[in-house]
């Protein structure tokens, strides 16, 4: 084993271990996490996470058989994460105060005064 081959195992478990723990801190935000859009923007992470773990699986067995899934999980998580915004986005949209509005003025010309029409 080369010196190079070496300094590739060593780094592609320093990626491995990291996503791990990455992925630990984001399952204590889901659980944790304050609001809504906190836990969806960490699912959105874990999914990316998981799109790393399977491209570092790739690089260490040095084969691309994982590329594909990588692909759809990459679409899956944009898709995902799209219609979470936009069920937040519809969920919290604020009320809309409305002030009284005065009634419409009269069409100039059409014979109408104050007290009515002529």
């Amino acid at each position: 084993m080369s010196v190079f081959e070496q300094i590739d195992r060593v780094l592609l478990t320093a990626a491995v271990v990291l996503v791990l723990v990455a992925g630990l801190l984001l399952l204590g935000r889901i659980w944790r996490g304050p609001s809504m859009l906190d836990r969806a923007i960490s699912l959105d992470v874990i999914a990316a996470l998981i799109i790393a773990g399977l491209g570092a699986k790739s690089a260490i067995a040095r084969d691309s058989f994982y590329f594909p899934i990588m692909l759809v999980l990459a679409f899956l998580g944009f898709t995902g994460s799209v219609g979470i915004a936009r069920f937040i986005a519809v969920r919290d949209r604020p009320t809309a105060v409305t002030a009284p509005t005065p009634p419409p003025a009269p069409a100039a010309g059409s014979g109408e005064t104050k007290e009515g029409p002529r």
